[in-house]
């Protein structure tokens, strides 16, 4: 039986302060994002039923992860999935080189798994650019390497536009900068069994009646929004 998914978005990072701050490479969680951790740490439901912790390898989504579940991830360690790594190619959405990182969290107490990360993940080219179909592929990528993982409930701690690509749900994509996910917000998921190859997502009826959707859009509104992310995401940062 394919896994249940809860997708994450990071907490608040030093870039989302401010345009400039989106000139700081991989940069780390502001104080206001510890809170934000600690607040989802109580709020997160089913938390005693997660089996796998992954996140994108960009040092604010493994704080994120390592902040909010702390004990989970003592007990399982955190997975970097290169592909679920933010769309833009500007320095705050570039990760760092794989030794730093592993310095980083060297003394954190919890096993960072990285054999996923080549020599390129970070380099914003080929499968990793910004290009509306190398994003689209990689976040098929993700999905499909999820369904295919043993475990039943993950949490995946990414970023908030490639979500939108994850998820394939583009119907509050201008509620914040270029996302409409708030930092720390989390959506449950199961695997639609008629998507096939496509690994496509639907959300949960108790995710959704815990946020309250707005009527949702259109086929044609949903493909406008779309096309609109598609040509973003070589100009703005959108986490």
């Amino acid at each position: 039986m394919p896994p249940t998914i809860t997708f994450v978005r990071h907490a608040q990072g030093f870039h989302n302060l401010n345009l400039a701050n989106h000139q700081i490479r991989d940069p780390l969680l502001t104080d206001l994002g510890k809170i934000q951790c600690q607040n989802l740490a109580q709020s997160m439901p089913h938390l005693s039923e997660v089996d796998l912790v992954v996140a994108s390898p960009l040092k604010r989504t493994i704080y994120t992860a390592l902040y909010s579940f702390p004990e989970k991830c003592k007990q399982l360690g955190i997975i970097g999935l290169p592909d679920v790594q933010e769309t833009s190619d500007l320095p705050c959405d570039t990760g760092s080189d794989r030794p730093d990182i592993e310095k980083e969290f060297a003394d954190k107490g919890v096993k960072l798994d990285l054999a996923l990360l080549d020599d390129d993940w970070h380099s914003k080219k080929g499968r990793y650019s910004p290009d509306r179909a190398a994003v689209e592929g990689r976040a098929k990528d993700a999905r499909r390497w999820l369904k295919a993982r043993k475990e039943q409930h993950i949490i995946v701690v990414t970023h908030g536009a490639v979500l939108h690509y994850l998820t394939e749900d583009w119907s509050d994509s201008g509620r914040f900068q270029g996302t409409g996910w708030a930092n720390t917000e989390h959506r449950t998921y199961t695997f639609d069994p008629k998507s096939g190859d496509n690994a496509s997502l639907i959300e949960t009826q108790e995710s959704l009646q815990s946020r309250q959707p707005e009527k949702p859009l259109s086929g044609a509104e949903k493909t406008n929004l779309q096309n609109t992310a598609g040509i973003d995401n070589k100009k703005l940062s959108k986490v």
